[in-house]
């Protein structure tokens, strides 16, 4: 038995398919430092989620837009890479965790400092 769903495994799959296509294949000088954190996907396998982190703050918008304006293409290139009887549909969002991290350890830093101060 394999160790976990069909829908992760293909979004595994699609993650590192779509990492390589922004990577090596998609060819606009606007788009920065792109990571793709990960993809989630419906049960059905008919969307795909894709979550990402784009690098400068001021660049995620317009890298998004143009991310977003590219999912017919990325998709088209799923459609040539993968074995799938259906290529889901492609939605570019962007990957709070980091910034939420971030800020957490924001947090626990000023209360070890408060701590600290108050001892």
């Amino acid at each position: 038995m394999l160790p976990y769903k069909r829908s992760e495994r293909v979004a595994d799959l699609i993650r590192e398919e779509i990492a390589d296509l922004i990577m090596y294949k998609l060819k606009d000088p606007r788009i920065g430092f792109v990571t793709v954190t990960g993809v989630e996907m419906t049960p059905d396998l008919k969307i795909a989620r894709v979550y990402v982190s784009i690098l400068k703050e001021e660049d995620r918008e317009g890298t998004l837009e143009i991310l977003n304006a590219s999912r017919s293409f990325m998709r088209s290139s799923l459609s040539k890479r993968l074995r799938l009887k259906f290529i889901p549909s492609i939605e570019f969002r962007m990957d709070t965790s980091i910034d939420y991290g971030f800020k957490m350890d924001k947090l626990l830093k000023e209360i070890r400092k408060d701590d600290d101060e108050g001892s």
